[in-house]
């Protein structure tokens, strides 16, 4: 079961001074491994700025924690669980939820909120509507709505993106909001002779090496290594902790995630500086005659590690009692620093918990891929095609697109009435918070942009994602990112890896946005190839009052203006992709000053309550954007297509360019907005068009009258939904 390399051996048997026996080899292994250890990526981890004006809190720990003011705190976590939901998507996805959960919990907060992240190859054709994507796309849905419906927590916010790149295979991103009182965060300090416990479900055999089985190529389906949820267990876990918390009885919540209880302990242990002494016989279990060693490696879900002090254990099991919550006192804290671990009586490991917990880093060797430069190579631009009108209708059912509402509308996302904004009707989700105020967040991701240039598609997504909180009327205040890639044994993977983590640190350091949290997963491949590089980002944005909050639907009579500049960058665009099944071309690039140039104007215009509606472009680009905003209002509109701001030489590539940095707003107050924009030096804006009611219809014409386009709404509102269809 060891996954350790003849290396790694090595440096262990010197450092104790013996050989492993075989119970610490499978710690070892389980806490090495790359999903534990980050021993590939540490280093890059590390130069991403983590300090801000909100954060108490930063990357590196189960939670990131976020000041937000009259002494309440905002948590925040991502996770993912990719080669699970790969291989029973509902299972997967399911206990991906309960994790990150957890990892709320376990800084005293309440999970307030829900945000997920999916890929899948697209099934929409003909030919792929029996595709093991359409199972894995139905029953990941399926598992995410289930677990957070089941536990109360609203499920507020998701984007799904589809590419062949994910054929066999998903990425499943889950993020968790908690919210909590400052004086309430769990200290996690510990004394000799507090006392270890274990709490929430039994530990079985399901999830043996999940943590391992992540850290390799998916070649088989291992189900051993899925783990079971229990959604209304984990409910009963979150009461009683939040409950024990608030009585203060407890001095340490770790979650027992992946490596079980041999990375929980050793982390837990470290961190602390403190040594543990824990008996294996009393871990409550599911099945009799499990070794030490399955005792140990076990992922089972819904299991929570804390310490107390001896003189609160009374109290803290009453609270167990009462919420029907098992539990039990499997060890003590010490004052050496080892991790020992008893079965029986008998001693079957004792090793240092700081070696156990700190893996050597490994200096990955990287290159540009070569597959960059032969696309560059060898694309030529495609021919125009000769249909705008059917182009349109053909992009707004193209799967990246097209309507989620057949996901969504299975999430509970109102659950806890804390929901101003839903899923749908705006960029970003907004939550009502206890001190007054609301937050905004977002999850993005192009794998697209991505693959064909790593740092400008990494940007890219670091836009959108603050557009899209921004569009809300939020002020972006911190960054979560989940960085997903292939095999970091390929050279040309872990180039691209380092190229995403560069983006970040540019991008946060330019606009003063620290990193709060974040994951990295690697090994995101199959037999058949790696994944596209994959990082999603996600943005928290906070509002102060609630008249700022402002949906993207258009309405009557609203003036429509674009601020931003559309550019020949067609590259990794949905309109090259799916439409014309060409890769190439040169990707958005993001323009700092000018980003956060228009960033900013678009939040003045809210504050100054000048917006009726607001809305980014990005996938699909200007047409899209302006289809989605008339759908949503069921209204036409006019737009002149000479008036846009552009240096594109086509017509379909101003219409359906991904350029960052551009807006579309509506608004009643046309003149105070003009006004607004033209005092802004260096801004490139242009009042575009009208929204209207007498004719629904989505009108592109030029200035000489001639249309462009000339569709109906309720036709593409028919072609937009096209997923509901589809999938009932």
């Amino acid at each position: 079961m060891s996954s350790l390399s003849k290396y790694e051996l090595n440096y262990l048997n010197k450092k104790l001074g013996r050989n492993l026996n075989q119970l610490e080899e499978i710690i070892f292994s389980a806490e090495w491994s790359e999903h534990c250890s980050y021993k590939s990526s540490k280093k890059f981890v590390k130069l991403l700025p983590t300090k801000g004006k909100y954060i108490i809190r930063g990357r590196g720990y189960d939670s990131g924690i976020i000041d937000i003011g009259e002494n309440y705190v905002i948590t925040v976590h991502i996770e993912s669980h990719n080669h699970p939901s790969s291989i029973e998507p509902y299972g997967g996805a399911s206990t991906g939820v309960g994790g990150v959960l957890r990892d709320i919990i376990s800084t005293g907060t309440r999970p307030i909120a829900l945000i997920n992240s999916l890929r899948f190859s697209p099934f929409f054709d003909d030919n792929q509507k029996n595709s093991k994507s359409r199972w894995l796309f139905s029953n990941v849905v399926r598992g995410i709505a289930d677990y957070g419906n089941c536990v109360g927590i609203p499920t507020v916010s998701g984007e799904v993106e589809f590419d062949p790149s994910f054929d066999q295979y998903c990425l499943v991103d889950v993020a968790c909001i908690g919210m909590g009182r400052r004086e309430n965060l769990v200290k996690n300090c510990a004394n000799s002779t507090d006392l270890i416990i274990i709490a929430g479900n039994s530990t079985g055999k399901d999830g043996i090496m999940g943590a391992s089985f992540a850290s390799k190529v998916l070649q088989e389906d291992n189900r051993a290594a899925v783990q079971i949820p229990d959604p209304f267990l984990e409910k009963l876990l979150i009461e009683a902790t939040v409950e024990a918390v608030s009585h203060g009885c407890i001095k340490v919540i770790k979650d027992l995630g992946g490596g079980g209880l041999a990375c929980c302990l050793s982390e837990t242990s470290d961190s602390l500086g403190k040594g543990f002494d824990v008996e294996l016989t009393r871990v409550p279990l599911k099945e009799q005659n499990m070794s030490p060693e399955e005792i140990m490696i076990s992922e089972s879900q819904e299991r929570m590690l804390y310490i107390t002090e001896l003189s609160r254990i009374d109290q803290l099991k009453a609270v167990f009692n009462k919420h029907n919550v098992n539990f039990a006192v499997i060890g003590e804290v010490k004052s050496h620093r080892n991790l020992i671990i008893r079965y029986k009586g008998d001693i079957v490991a004792d090793v240092p918990s700081q070696l156990v917990a700190h893996a050597p880093l490994l200096n990955r060797p990287s290159k540009r891929p070569k597959y960059i430069d032969e696309i560059n190579k060898n694309f030529e631009s495609p021919k125009e095609l000769q249909d705008p009108n059917w182009i349109l209708l053909s992009m707004l059912s193209c799967p990246t697109i097209a309507s989620k509402r057949w996901v969504y509308e299975q999430y509970d996302h109102e659950v806890g009435i804390r929901t101003v904004l839903r899923p749908g009707c705006g960029d970003a989700s907004v939550l009502k918070l206890e001190n007054g105020k609301f937050l905004s967040v977002k999850l993005d991701g192009n794998s697209k942009h991505c693959y064909l240039d790593p740092y400008n598609g990494t940007l890219g997504c670091l836009s959108e994602a603050c557009r899209n909180v921004t569009c809300t009327g939020a002020k972006p205040i911190a960054i979560i990112d989940h960085l997903q890639f292939g095999s970091p044994e390929k050279s040309e993977v872990f180039w691209t890896f380092a190229q995403a983590i560069k983006a970040i640190v540019d991008f946060c350091k330019f606009n003063h946005i620290p990193v709060v949290g974040g994951k990295v997963s690697l090994y995101n491949q199959t037999i058949e190839g790696p994944i596209k590089p994959s990082p999603v980002i996600g943005v928290i944005g906070l509002l102060e009052k609630p008249a700022s909050v402002i949906p993207s639907i258009l309405q009557p009579g609203n003036s429509i203006f674009m601020v931003g500049y559309t550019n020949d960058e067609m590259g990794g665009s949905e309109y090259y992709e799916y439409r014309h099944k060409v890769k190439g071309g040169k990707v958005p690039s993001v323009n700092f000053r000018n980003d956060k140039l228009n960033r900013e104007t678009i939040l003045e215009l809210i504050t100054n309550n000048l917006v009726v509606c607001a809305h980014d472009c990005s996938s699909g680009g200007l047409a899209v954007a302006l289809s989605e905003m008339a759908i949503l209002g069921r209204v036409g509109f006019t737009i002149n297509i000479d008036s846009i701001p552009n240096s594109c030489y086509s017509t379909e590539n101003l219409l359906f360019s991904e350029s960052h940095s551009r807006y579309i707003i509506g608004t009643n107050k046309p003149l105070e907005v003009q006004k607004l924009l033209s005092a802004k030096k260096g801004l490139i804006y242009k009042e575009i068009g009208q929204a209207n009611s007498h004719t629904l219809k989505a009108i592109f014409e030029r200035r000489n009258g001639d249309r462009i386009i000339n569709l109906g709404i309720k036709q593409m509102s028919e072609k937009f939904h096209i997923i509901d269809r589809l999938m009932t």
